[in-house]
């Protein structure tokens, strides 16, 4: 071989080595884009759902000392997220600032009742447990009456099992067209060294000794496309959160923790899993095939 043609053959393994990295790259960001988006789509809907509670009215004569010890009470059940008293005076006040008039002094008494506003936890904010709560809370005998809004409850679950299920498919259609691409991207790299396996071969090199430095390779591809994958997936974060400061608050380190991993481990056993049957290909192939 010339030094000309060596050139020329070692500037095409590095353009295939090349094209191989920013394929897997862009893929795994894709991915990594779609699982930020089922992420925060189901911290919304976490976020939504325990943001739906029961407004618990308390029957008229109730001691503040009773209302208190109503509230530690639900605090302590696995259902409870959180809890809040608000007196009276203070429901007065809030409908007063909503309607814009002073109905207490035009009845001459407030007649809103003191409540403790609940909030369940996002697994049992659906309408079959909300209906058992309800039941439960209608049992304490300082409660007068519960309420929450059915057909919101009914519409949000729904809306979001909808989603969830579009979400769940997208997310299978890009997985195969992902590992069908960067498939093809490897084969066509591991074809343009198809005449230097054959080489090895007829020197006596083993398998394993051909196809050890390759998947090496492959490996250190796939980590390479996955750290420009997540940067790129950093960068946007940073830039949504930037644009919208409101998305800080669905964030979970511990998910995002796995999905870096997931994209980690996804792009070197695609660019592995990928090479080693392209060379398992051409160290069993005819002679004759290697010109096709």
């Amino acid at each position: 071989m010339s030094q000309f043609e060596e050139k020329h053959y070692r500037r095409r393994i590095a353009t295939s080595q090349f094209t191989t990295i920013i394929s897997i790259t862009l893929v795994l960001f894709l991915m990594g884009l779609l699982g930020l988006i089922v992420l925060h789509a189901r911290m919304l809907s976490d976020y939504v759902k325990e943001n739906i509670g029961f407004s618990i009215m308390i029957r008229e004569g109730v001691q503040e000392a009773g209302i208190l010890q109503l509230k530690k009470s639900l605090d302590g059940k696995y259902y409870v997220k959180s809890s809040e008293y608000i007196p009276s005076e203070r429901a007065a006040a809030r409908l007063k600032s909503e309607l814009g008039e002073d109905f207490v002094g035009f009845l001459g008494y407030n007649p809103l009742l003191a409540s403790i506003d609940v909030r369940i936890k996002a697994p049992y904010a659906n309408a079959d447990t909300l209906r058992v709560i309800e039941k439960r809370l209608l049992a304490f005998p300082e409660i007068k009456e519960v309420y929450y809004q059915k057909s919101l409850v009914d519409a949000i679950n729904s809306n979001i099992e909808k989603i969830s299920f579009i979400l769940l498919g997208f997310s299978g259609i890009l997985l195969f067209i992902s590992i069908v691409l960067i498939n093809n991207t490897i084969r066509l790299a591991v074809y343009s060294r198809r005449f230097i396996i054959r080489s090895m071969q007829l020197v006596g090199a083993t398998e394993g000794f051909i196809r050890r430095p390759m998947l090496l390779r492959s490996i250190l591809h796939g980590l390479i496309s996955a750290f420009f994958a997540l940067l790129m997936l950093m960068l946007l974060t940073y830039f949504a959160l930037e644009e919208i400061p409101e998305l800080a608050s669905l964030q979970d380190p511990f998910m995002l923790l796995i999905l870096v991993v997931f994209i980690a481990v996804l792009g070197v056993m695609m660019s592995w899993l990928s090479t080693m049957l392209a060379v398992r290909k051409y160290l069993r192939i005819h002679t004759d095939l290697l010109y096709s």
